[in-house]
């Protein structure tokens, strides 16, 4: 426990006088060192995990959450059990193929989703906010493409382009590869540019006779009503269809999500390094501060005052100043973390530069979101190396001698 004597002492020993100018420097840049280190500590994480959330969503979104692709055989619709419904919103059938795209002398690679009518009324990217088009008007002539393919293109919605298959039509010359002309009916944008440029939509039976695939041959897209839990609903999925190959959208993009994770731990690592290095000033400030304290120290002792109680006062000194510093930190970061994307509108304004480019990022806005997990771990570490650093100073005040202390005063 700690006294009121100690706590007296203790917010004395804060209280700034003059001739203590150059340890209140010291105490101050302490402060901001700790506040900056947890404040940077927490925009970091909070921009990371906002990243990594919008990646997801939008890379969930334009994608089937689990995949299932036949050997052989096709796909059994009976193995659709009760299961596979309870944990699904829709299941569908899909294929694909790459094509070139003909259009005033351009040429360009993309690649062909093919779904039934029906179901391309329910795909997600789809149906949002920033769809243009009518999908109910979509027949055996109709495309739909990504807002920077139409873009790159100069394509807008009632516009034909040509499409050249790989699979040959035999004329009397020879193989001649097979042309399809489309009509632009809908203009999608998933919100990775990477996406919207090259993929594109047309009719499931159309893509087949364009291809020339088998039916039998067409893969089947579940989607899940909760995709983030993804490893266990797809052993349920594996379990129905243990014949098959079965691959999920984390299958697909697992090095890029474990980058993103390794990327994370070694910038919490790093940017700790700036608390520890703040958190020494407090030794340097806790040693001056004894230094300057000497007289003091020896009365205390002369008059009672036990070593264990010196330790308290200057190691609370310590901790008060690490503690104040963090939740200042903790503060500034989450009120950062918040109104980040206007600051950088505001930057992006003033000083008439780009910061994070849509076109590098795949994202229109910087995110954000804050983890109060990762609050809590800054928090608890912060405290953690302020306890540490403090612990030395406090002794060597415990072991200061008061008669030779007191002997030149």
């Amino acid at each position: 426990m700690i006294s009121t004597l100690e706590k007296e002492i203790t917010f004395r020993f804060l209280k700034a006088r003059k001739k203590d100018g150059f340890l209140n420097v010291i105490s101050i840049f302490s402060f901001i060192g700790i506040s900056l280190g947890v404040a940077v500590l927490i925009i970091v994480m909070s921009v990371m995990n906002g990243f990594r959330t919008e990646l997801i969503n939008k890379i969930v979104g334009f994608n089937s959450h689990v995949t299932v692709k036949p050997y052989s055989n096709s796909i059994d619709e009976s193995k659709i059990n009760n299961k596979l419904n309870l944990i699904s919103k829709n299941i569908i059938f899909s294929n694909s193929g790459e094509a070139i795209i003909l259009k005033n002398n351009n040429t360009k690679g993309i690649v062909l989703r093919g779904y039934k009518r029906n179901d391309i009324l329910n795909l997600e990217v789809l149906t949002n906010e920033k769809f243009k088009g009518e999908l109910n008007q979509f027949d055996k002539n109709s495309i739909s493409i990504g807002s920077e393919l139409s873009f790159s293109l100069d394509l807008e919605i009632g516009d034909e382009l040509t499409l050249m298959s790989p699979s040959g039509v035999q004329t009397i010359i020879g193989s001649m590869p097979k042309q399809k002309t489309f009509v632009v009916n809908s203009i999608f944008n998933s919100g990775l540019a990477e996406f919207d440029n090259n993929i594109t939509f047309i009719e499931l039976n159309v893509l087949e006779e364009f291809f020339e695939y088998n039916p039998e041959d067409r893969n089947l897209e579940i989607y899940l009503k909760n995709p983030n839990n993804i490893e266990s609903q797809k052993l349920i999925v594996k379990q129905a269809f243990d014949d098959e190959f079965v691959f999920s959208w984390a299958d697909m993009n697992s090095s890029l999500f474990s980058a993103l994770k390794v990327e994370r731990n070694v910038m919490f690592i790093i940017l700790s390094l700036i608390i520890i290095v703040a958190a020494f000033n407090i030794i340097s400030g806790l040693t001056i501060l004894v230094k300057n304290k000497t007289r003091d120290i020896a009365i205390l002792k002369s008059i009672g005052v036990l070593n264990k109680s010196i330790i308290k006062i200057f190691f609370l000194v310590g901790v008060i100043i690490g503690t104040s510093a963090t939740i200042f930190g903790i503060f500034l970061g989450v009120t950062f973390s918040i109104y980040i994307e206007n600051f950088r509108q505001f930057l992006s304004s003033v000083f008439n530069i780009r910061l994070f480019p849509e076109e590098i990022y795949f994202l229109s806005k910087m995110p954000s979101e804050i983890n109060p997990t990762s609050i809590i771990l800054i928090s608890v570490c912060s405290i953690i190396i302020t306890i540490l650093v403090s612990i030395f100073p406090a002794f060597k005040a415990a072991k200061l001698d008061p008669i030779k202390s007191l002997k030149y005063e």
